[in-house]
């Protein structure tokens, strides 16, 4: 593992390729995740408000049919699911292969998985903060903006942190169909091509990531719990 040709590889893909993978790899986890985000937010918090009893009910069959796609789109295994969604990525970016042909998989992918964490978050919100606002002359809006979301904040940035580890971990794996990232690396001069010592520093290289990105996501947590202030 440890012969001079190994190393030599090593040292020439960390000396060119490292730092673009480690940009690449940053890029298709965080864009996804905020795109995710931005689409799952909403759609958690209607999942809560939007039920019967909730702050502001819909029709039942809008509601049956909302949990029902956001469940087949979390059923799809993701490698499936990749493949199935990349002649959308040709559509809108023009191709199949690279980092910017993967962020919108990794985001069709990613929320409904945030969808359901963000109605977890905010089921968790004590239901007598909620009423008082709603005694109060509260508004749907105003309950969800001043009071749903900012008493859930603490989880909610904990789930962003599971979601952006769940990402990356997803877009790890798509370096076996072109995507760009450590990933890739990994998949390209490791396994492929059986540099044992490529791939053990590749995956070593992914998990200190993933202990990075959760250490920030617990300080940050941690820093928006008003509980342990």
């Amino acid at each position: 593992m440890f012969s001079e040709a190994n190393v030599e590889l090593l040292l020439g893909i960390v000396k060119n390729d490292l730092a673009s993978a480690l940009w690449q790899t940053v890029y298709m986890t965080f864009l996804p995740t905020i795109l995710a985000f931005v689409i799952g937010l909403p759609l958690g918090i209607l999942l809560v408000t939007g039920e019967e009893g909730g702050i502001r009910p819909l029709p039942k069959p809008l509601m049956k049919i909302l949990n029902v796609v956001i469940n087949l789109l979390r059923s799809v295994p993701f490698l499936i699911l990749l493949v199935v969604v990349l002649p959308i990525s040709r559509f809108v970016v023009g191709t199949t292969v690279g980092t910017p042909a993967i962020i919108i998989p990794l985001a069709i992918a990613a929320f409904p998985f945030i969808a359901r964490l963000v109605e977890t978050s905010i089921r968790e919100v004590d239901q007598g903060v909620v009423e008082a606002a709603q005694a109060m002359g509260a508004s749907p809006f105003q309950i969800v903006w001043k009071v749903l979301i900012p008493e859930a904040k603490p989880a909610l940035i904990s789930n962003f942190t599971v979601a952006l580890i769940t990402i990356f971990g997803y877009g790890a794996m798509a370096g076996i169909v072109g995507g760009g990232g450590i990933g890739a690396i990994a998949i390209n001069y490791g396994y492929y091509r059986r540099r044992a010592l490529v791939l053990y520093c590749a995956v070593i290289v992914l998990i200190l990531l993933v202990q990075l990105f959760q250490s920030v996501g617990n300080t940050v947590t941690r820093r928006s719990d008003k509980r342990i202030r």
